[in-house]
């Protein structure tokens, strides 16, 4: 089943979200089965937050995974909303 995380960061932590990136960019690459699609969202240049679309069996289990992120172990995110989420149209996840 696939999950859609939207997660906003707190206002005023890019720099944390810089000195992350490394260790969340490897956290992705090693559950790239699950994580099917990402990437951040901007203001101007300014990353802000970021939307994953994962694939997991059930809520609890794509929370599990949320919650191992780097970005949130360091406390960068002020919140995150998981939604369950069907593909209708667009490239095959």
């Amino acid at each position: 089943m696939f999950f859609v995380a939207l997660c906003l960061d707190k206002p005023g932590h890019v720099e944390l979200r810089l000195s992350t990136r490394a260790a969340h960019l490897a956290f992705l690459e090693k559950h790239a089965s699950r994580v099917k699609l990402g990437g951040p969202f901007v203001e101007g240049d300014a990353p802000v937050g970021s939307m994953l679309i994962l694939d997991c069996e059930t809520e609890a289990a794509a929370r599990a995974l949320l919650s191992e992120d780097p970005y949130a172990v360091a406390g960068l995110f002020a919140s995150v909303e998981l939604r369950p989420w069907k593909r209708v149209v667009g490239a095959q996840l």
